[in-house]
């Protein structure tokens, strides 16, 4: 490519990414995240992409796509590929015959991961029996910033940050909010925690600063753990002033240097019914809802779940999954360690050119995502003719219902089985599987050892075979309830068990089937998005007079949100649409966007003047 001034370049580079958000150059620092601060999707960054391609004349690959962050990012990229040009054109020439099988790697020796005891510390079954077993030098994580961690450092920076905790006055029993992005060192704090006999809380740092005080306030966490973009980091230290504040930084320091002797730190023994885990849940209100896990609740899911799942030692995980998403918690941290395995770590945004170029990099064996992103993947890899990665010996679908067809096509692009996962942050992790010698495409499969499934009417009574009703999970999984939400808890535990809030049916094998959910929450890639949250952003807009977000399936099967707004009389709809979908990027997390904005004249109604959401969804083209 011909060299282009700087100055040039990173002005046009803004003036792409401000036409893709909609938004003024002036909001486009060169500096600011796309993924954290102006909160790209994954098509947006698809199209900024394609975009930078057309305008500089170049190609760029998945994985230099992946790398992309900011305008920065990009200038970066193009000053290389410039050189690259002008050396090329110098008629260099790369050797042929030093292409390295690179992608080969010897198979890690065999061995079988010694048994937790009864009555063993978490930290302990999940690092501690390693150790004890001689492969403390085996690689837990693979991380971009932190890089390769074995199982050995790994419980060296757990005992380290335990100790920290220590000096900080931290009292064991108290509860530690994590607001962290995927890495390396947010394991480390999990662990830590769970060292010092403390509960970790970990979210997600798109939950947005509103939400995260709400959860700090709500759990009455003692201690916090920050790890995310600069600029939220700052705010939230300043918000939580009052409190010890560790974060990832430190921790991928101590992970960088020698490791600094001090006194051995006791693994805290907590009692195995003892709240030990608290996932936060979006769940039916919009306000997140914390639930409360044991000890003995993720024992019993390692022991039956962990069973079906069949890692091996030798496995490398990559799970699309974030870790503050129970899915991704318990496929990257809790079922990897508990299996002696490998993760490998993303950050930044995820999506199928990110995953794709991971799936290159590191041949991960088992892979944990959405059916939405398998659905990318798979639509990514027909348009430029990709084989799926041949590593992949097993593809896990959970945190939204995935369609037999698309099942199908997984596995036949992948090569390898698929495992459709049904569960619920309730009953702790996945309840519902599909095993390992049937492959059941489209249903959610069958219950896992050590729980229990009934299918039961309004009244919480069992009902036969081949009857659509609730569902319903008993078992030592089930959680201990949700955090001071005693109304809560009346509506989702009961009968010695939970409600999933799912409508299925159990067929005369024992197989379930999936039918839809319970109440009008949209399933949007695994998040439970609430409509109403949607439509009273939208409504703030001037211009606006009503708004009704409604789920359609998508040509893969999958629920996607779609916004029919209604403007004031003489009002300037393209004005409104810009104004409607800078507002969303700013005030709601990247999964409760709309994927599509309908601007109609008038709400359609029944005889009886209720919304007929019918009919919108008969104008997507659904029944």
């Amino acid at each position: 490519m011909p060299p282009v001034r700087k100055s040039d370049a990173g002005d046009r580079l803004r003036e792409i990414v401000a036409f893709v958000l909609d938004v003024d150059v002036e909001d486009v620092r060169t500096d600011a995240s796309f993924h954290q601060e102006l909160k790209v999707d994954s098509l947006e960054k698809v199209e900024i992409a394609a975009r930078i391609e057309q305008t500089f004349g170049i190609a760029l690959g998945d994985d230099e796509t992946a790398a992309v962050d900011s305008v920065r990012d990009a200038l970066e990229l193009l000053a290389a590929k410039s050189c690259q040009s002008s050396e090329g054109s110098a008629g260099t020439e790369a050797s042929a015959g030093t292409e390295a099988s690179a992608g080969a790697a010897s198979p890690a020796p065999a061995f079988t991961p010694a048994s937790a005891p009864e009555g063993v510390a978490l930290v302990d079954r999940l690092l501690g029996t390693h150790i004890a077993a001689g492969h403390g030098g085996r690689t837990a994580y693979t991380d971009p910033d932190a890089g390769t961690v074995s199982y050995a450092r790994l419980h060296e920076a757990a005992q380290g940050y335990a100790r920290a905790l220590a000096g900080r006055g931290v009292p064991a029993g108290s509860r530690g909010l994590i607001v962290a992005e995927d890495s390396v060192a947010t394991v480390v704090a999990v662990l830590g925690l769970w060292w010092h006999g403390c509960v970790p809380v970990p979210v997600s740092p798109m939950l947005g600063d509103d939400d995260i005080r709400f959860v700090a306030a709500d759990c009455g966490a003692a201690v916090v753990h920050l790890d995310t973009a600069p600029t939220q980091q700052d705010l939230l230290r300043a918000a939580f002033a009052r409190l010890p504040v560790l974060t990832g930084d430190q921790v991928r320091e101590d992970l960088a240097g020698t490791p600094v002797p001090g006194p051995p730190v006791p693994v805290a023994h907590r009692p195995a019914g003892a709240e030990s885990l608290i996932q936060y849940t979006s769940g039916s209100t919009g306000r997140p809802k914390g639930v409360r896990h044991s000890a003995a609740g993720i024992h019993a899911m390692l022991d039956g779940y962990g069973a079906v799942l069949g890692l091996r030692p030798d496995d490398i995980v990559l799970s699309t999954a974030r870790m503050s998403f129970g899915y991704g918690f318990g496929s990257s941290v809790l079922c990897t360690l508990a299996a002696g395995a490998s993760a490998v770590v993303l950050r930044g945004a995820v999506d199928p050119l990110s995953v794709s170029a991971a799936l290159r990099r590191h041949r991960p064996t088992v892979l944990c995502s959405v059916p939405r992103l398998y659905a990318g993947l798979l639509d990514a890899a027909g348009r430029t003719d990709a084989a799926a990665p041949s590593s992949v010996r097993l593809c896990l679908t959970a945190g939204e219902h995935c369609p037999a067809a698309l099942s199908r096509r997984i596995e036949a692009a992948f090569g390898a089985r698929v495992m459709n996962c049904l569960g619920a942050t309730e009953v702790m992790h996945v309840a519902v599987a599909t095993p390992a010698d049937r492959p059941l495409h489209g249903l959610a499969g069958l219950p896992v050892p050590g729980v229990t499934v009934t299918v039961r009417d309004d009244l919480g009574r069992p009902v036969p075979d081949g009857t659509d009703g609730r569902l319903h999970i008993a078992g030592p999984t089930v959680s201990l309830g949700y955090v001071d939400r005693p109304d809560a808890d009346a509506v989702t535990f009961g009968a010695g068990g939970a409600y999933t809030g799912d409508i299925v049916r159990r067929n005369p094998d024992g197989s379930i089937a999936y039918l839809c959910r319970a109440d009008d929450i949209l399933n949007l890639g695994g998040y439970k998005v609430v409509p109403r949250e949607i439509e009273d952003v939208v409504r703030s807009i001037d211009g606006v007079t009503d708004c009704v977000v409604v789920g359609a399936p998508d040509p893969d099967g999958l629920q996607r949100s779609v916004a029919f707004t209604v403007t004031a009389e003489g009002t300037d709809r393209d004005t409104v649409r810009r104004a409607i979908r800078a507002c969303v990027r700013t005030r709601l997390a990247p999964y409760k966007r709309p994927s599509r904005f309908e601007f109609v004249d008038v709400l359609p109604a029944t005889a009886t003047g209720k919304l007929a959401a019918y009919r919108l969804r008969e104008r997507m083209g659904q029944s």
